[in-house]
Parts: C-alpha cells; sequence; structure tokens
C-alpha cells in the first residue's frame, strides 16, 4: 500500500511491517500505539522503524492511518463519539419547573 508520511510515499506491506519490527523491543506505550504480532509498540516508535526518520518528522496520526490501512489493530485510537447535543438556554427555558407544558 502507498502512503505518504512526513511527504514522503511509502510502500507499506502487513509483511513489510512485521519483518521490521521482528527483534523490536517495545517501548512502554504512552498514548496511541499499534499492536504487531502479540507486541504493542508506541506508534511513534514503529513509524521510526519502519520510515527510518526520526519521531518529530511525522505524526502519530499519519502512522496510525497506514497501519489501520494494513489491518493492524490500534487500541490507542480515538474513536468520534456522536456528541450529545445540548440544547441552548432558550430551548431549555419551557422544560423549567413551573412553566406551561407543551401540548
Amino acid at each position: 500500500m502507498r502512503c505518504i508520511i512526513a511527504r514522503f510515499p511509502f510502500d507499506l506491506t502487513k509483511s513489510g511491517v512485521l519483518e521490521a519490527m521482528k527483534g523490536v523491543k517495545p517501548e512502554q506505550v504512552i498514548g496511541e500505539s499499534v499492536i504487531i504480532g502479540r507486541r504493542t509498540y508506541p506508534v511513534k516508535q514503529v513509524g521510526q522503524a519502519i520510515t527510518r526518520q526520526d519521531r518529530r518528522d511525522f505524526s502519530a496520526g499519519e502512522v496510525l492511518r497506514a497501519m489501520t490501512q494494513l489491518g493492524f489493530t490500534c487500541p490507542g485510537l480515538r474513536r468520534t463519539a456522536a456528541r450529545k447535543r445540548v440544547p441552548a438556554p432558550f430551548q431549555q427555558a419551557p422544560a423549567m419547573p413551573g412553566a406551561p407544558a407543551a401540548v
């Protein structure tokens, strides 16, 4: 799969990522992570290993997007949940005690 990380194109495959991470000891996970094999790696460590770039050159989001497209599990991935709609104060007013009931 072709992806762009830190403005550079990479042709990544699942087997290529597995090979790049073989023998790499996972660092302590703080924030987003990627499960590769039976190990959980910080996403920045994976990005550094597969791109050979400094961790400051790319964002965690770029690597997470690539890893999820390749089929890896990313447990720290933030899911956008449906937000609870909060009514404006003037919309709450009729529901206040002592207000006439809506028909």
